[in-house]
Protein backbone atom coordinates (compact mmCIF):
# COMPACT_ATOMS: atom_id res chain seq x y z
CA UNK A 1 0.00 0.00 0.00
CA UNK A 2 2.75 2.20 1.08
CA UNK A 3 3.66 1.89 -2.74
CA UNK A 4 0.53 2.41 -3.96
CA UNK A 5 0.71 6.02 -2.20
CA UNK A 6 4.33 6.84 -3.11
CA UNK A 7 2.89 5.96 -7.09
CA UNK A 8 0.04 7.93 -6.50
CA UNK A 9 1.69 11.02 -5.00
CA UNK A 10 4.39 10.77 -7.42
CA UNK A 11 1.65 10.80 -9.92
CA UNK A 12 -0.13 13.87 -8.68
CA UNK A 13 3.42 15.75 -8.75
CA UNK A 14 4.17 14.78 -12.30
CA UNK A 15 0.70 15.83 -13.36
CA UNK A 16 0.98 18.66 -11.16
CA UNK A 17 4.34 19.58 -12.55
CA UNK A 18 3.30 18.84 -16.05
CA UNK A 19 0.32 21.16 -15.77
CA UNK A 20 2.03 23.52 -14.69
CA UNK A 21 4.67 23.70 -17.22
CA UNK A 22 1.80 23.42 -19.58
CA UNK A 23 0.27 26.89 -18.23
CA UNK A 24 3.96 28.02 -17.89
CA UNK A 25 4.54 27.42 -21.87
CA UNK A 26 1.05 29.14 -22.81
CA UNK A 27 1.80 32.14 -20.42
CA UNK A 28 5.09 32.45 -21.97
CA UNK A 29 3.43 32.04 -25.70
CA UNK A 30 0.85 34.05 -24.78
CA UNK A 31 3.82 37.15 -23.33
CA UNK A 32 6.07 36.10 -26.43
CA UNK A 33 3.05 37.22 -28.98
CA UNK A 34 1.88 40.61 -27.07
CA UNK A 35 5.48 41.32 -27.61
CA UNK A 36 5.05 40.92 -31.31
CA UNK A 37 2.21 42.73 -31.89
CA UNK A 38 3.82 45.64 -29.20
CA UNK A 39 7.01 45.90 -31.36
CA UNK A 40 5.21 45.72 -35.03
CA UNK A 41 3.17 48.53 -33.56
CA UNK A 42 5.78 50.73 -32.57
CA UNK A 43 7.58 49.61 -36.06
CA UNK A 44 4.37 50.60 -37.84
CA UNK A 45 4.36 53.78 -35.53
CA UNK A 46 7.91 54.99 -35.99
CA UNK A 47 8.11 54.55 -39.83
CA UNK A 48 4.05 56.81 -39.65
CA UNK A 49 6.62 59.22 -37.90
CA UNK A 50 9.80 58.97 -39.94
CA UNK A 51 7.38 59.53 -43.09
CA UNK A 52 5.62 62.25 -41.70
CA UNK A 53 8.80 63.94 -40.26
CA UNK A 54 10.63 63.18 -43.95
CA UNK A 55 7.53 65.49 -45.78
CA UNK A 56 7.73 67.96 -43.36
CA UNK A 57 11.50 68.21 -44.06
CA UNK A 58 10.43 68.06 -47.65
CA UNK A 59 8.35 70.97 -47.30
CA UNK A 60 10.71 73.28 -45.78
CA UNK A 61 13.29 72.33 -48.09
CA UNK A 62 10.72 73.61 -50.92
CA UNK A 63 9.52 76.62 -48.72
CA UNK A 64 13.46 77.62 -48.19
CA UNK A 65 13.87 77.04 -51.84
CA UNK A 66 11.26 79.41 -53.04
CA UNK A 67 11.84 81.67 -50.55
CA UNK A 68 15.78 81.98 -51.67
CA UNK A 69 14.44 81.97 -55.40
CA UNK A 70 12.26 85.20 -54.83
CA UNK A 71 15.21 86.72 -52.55
CA UNK A 72 17.04 86.36 -55.43
CA UNK A 73 14.54 87.76 -57.82
CA UNK A 74 13.95 90.79 -55.45
CA UNK A 75 17.71 91.64 -55.43
CA UNK A 76 17.76 91.37 -59.34
CA UNK A 77 14.96 93.53 -59.61
CA UNK A 78 16.06 96.15 -57.06
CA UNK A 79 19.71 95.96 -58.48
CA UNK A 80 18.36 96.74 -62.22
CA UNK A 81 16.04 99.67 -60.08
CA UNK A 82 19.36 101.04 -58.55
CA UNK A 83 20.57 101.10 -62.58
CA UNK A 84 17.78 102.23 -63.63
CA UNK A 85 17.28 105.31 -60.45
CA UNK A 86 20.83 105.83 -61.19
CA UNK A 87 20.73 106.15 -64.88
CA UNK A 88 17.50 108.70 -64.14
CA UNK A 89 19.04 110.61 -61.63
CA UNK A 90 21.84 111.54 -64.21
CA UNK A 91 19.53 112.43 -66.89
CA UNK A 92 17.43 114.88 -64.90
CA UNK A 93 20.74 116.51 -63.24
CA UNK A 94 22.68 116.49 -66.51
CA UNK A 95 20.21 116.77 -69.30
CA UNK A 96 19.40 120.69 -69.48
CA UNK A 97 23.21 121.37 -69.64
CA UNK A 98 24.29 118.79 -71.89
CA UNK A 99 20.77 119.31 -74.49
CA UNK A 100 20.39 122.02 -76.61
CA UNK A 101 16.89 123.15 -75.61
CA UNK A 102 16.12 124.08 -78.94
CA UNK A 103 16.85 120.72 -80.48
CA UNK A 104 14.79 119.13 -76.65
CA UNK A 105 11.96 121.12 -77.65
CA UNK A 106 11.43 120.04 -81.27
CA UNK A 107 11.90 116.24 -80.08
CA UNK A 108 9.01 117.18 -77.43
CA UNK A 109 6.75 119.23 -79.51
CA UNK A 110 7.39 115.98 -82.01
CA UNK A 111 6.46 113.54 -79.34
CA UNK A 112 2.92 115.96 -78.29
CA UNK A 113 1.59 115.95 -82.26
CA UNK A 114 2.27 111.93 -82.64
CA UNK A 115 5.11 112.71 -85.17
CA UNK A 116 7.17 110.17 -86.89
CA UNK A 117 10.20 109.42 -84.36
CA UNK A 118 11.96 108.47 -87.25
CA UNK A 119 12.20 111.81 -88.68
CA UNK A 120 13.64 113.30 -86.27
CA UNK A 121 16.84 111.30 -86.61
CA UNK A 122 19.50 114.52 -86.30
CA UNK A 123 17.73 115.63 -83.47
CA UNK A 124 17.42 111.98 -81.74
CA UNK A 125 21.41 111.81 -82.51
CA UNK A 126 22.16 114.68 -80.85
CA UNK A 127 20.38 114.12 -77.62
CA UNK A 128 21.64 110.78 -77.74
CA UNK A 129 25.58 111.85 -78.14
CA UNK A 130 25.09 114.26 -75.04
CA UNK A 131 23.38 111.86 -72.85
CA UNK A 132 26.08 109.53 -73.92
CA UNK A 133 29.20 112.14 -73.25
CA UNK A 134 27.42 113.42 -69.58
CA UNK A 135 27.04 109.39 -69.08
CA UNK A 136 30.78 108.85 -69.89
CA UNK A 137 32.03 111.65 -68.00
CA UNK A 138 30.24 110.16 -64.77
CA UNK A 139 32.05 107.09 -65.95
CA UNK A 140 35.32 108.95 -66.38
CA UNK A 141 34.69 109.98 -62.44
CA UNK A 142 33.46 106.31 -61.33
CA UNK A 143 29.91 105.59 -61.37
CA UNK A 144 29.05 103.54 -58.53
CA UNK A 145 25.81 102.04 -58.19
CA UNK A 146 24.88 99.62 -55.08
CA UNK A 147 22.27 96.29 -54.99
CA UNK A 148 20.95 97.84 -51.80
CA UNK A 149 21.81 100.91 -49.79
CA UNK A 150 21.96 99.06 -46.86
CA UNK A 151 24.59 96.77 -48.48
CA UNK A 152 28.27 97.86 -48.65
CA UNK A 153 29.03 96.25 -51.96
CA UNK A 154 27.96 97.45 -55.46
CA UNK A 155 30.17 98.16 -58.78
CA UNK A 156 31.72 100.78 -60.12
CA UNK A 157 31.35 102.08 -63.77
CA UNK A 158 34.72 103.31 -64.82
CA UNK A 159 37.00 103.76 -67.75
CA UNK A 160 40.28 102.33 -68.04
CA UNK A 161 43.17 102.84 -70.74
CA UNK A 162 40.24 104.89 -72.65
CA UNK A 163 37.44 102.05 -72.63
CA UNK A 164 34.75 100.67 -69.89
CA UNK A 165 32.14 97.92 -70.18
CA UNK A 166 30.03 96.43 -68.12
CA UNK A 167 27.04 93.94 -68.74
CA UNK A 168 23.60 94.01 -67.29
CA UNK A 169 21.89 91.30 -68.47
CA UNK A 170 19.87 88.95 -65.86
CA UNK A 171 22.63 86.01 -66.00
CA UNK A 172 25.80 88.34 -65.85
CA UNK A 173 23.43 90.09 -62.37
CA UNK A 174 22.82 86.72 -61.41
CA UNK A 175 26.59 85.84 -61.46
CA UNK A 176 27.19 88.61 -59.42
CA UNK A 177 24.80 88.15 -56.62
CA UNK A 178 25.95 84.44 -56.88
CA UNK A 179 27.66 84.56 -53.76
CA UNK A 180 24.91 85.34 -51.54
CA UNK A 181 22.46 82.69 -53.12
CA UNK A 182 24.90 79.71 -53.54
CA UNK A 183 22.23 77.13 -53.46
CA UNK A 184 20.12 78.43 -56.28
CA UNK A 185 23.06 79.51 -58.96
CA UNK A 186 24.67 75.73 -58.57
Amino acid sequence: MEMQINDLVSAIKKEGVEAARAEADRIIAEAKEKAAGIISDAETEAKAIIKKAEEKTEILKENAKTTAEHAKRDAVLFFKKSVQTEFERILEADAAKTVNTETLARLIEAALNGDDPASYTAEVAEVTDALRSELAAKIQSGLEIKANPSVRAGFKLAAKDGSGYFDCSDEEIEKMLAPFFPELMA
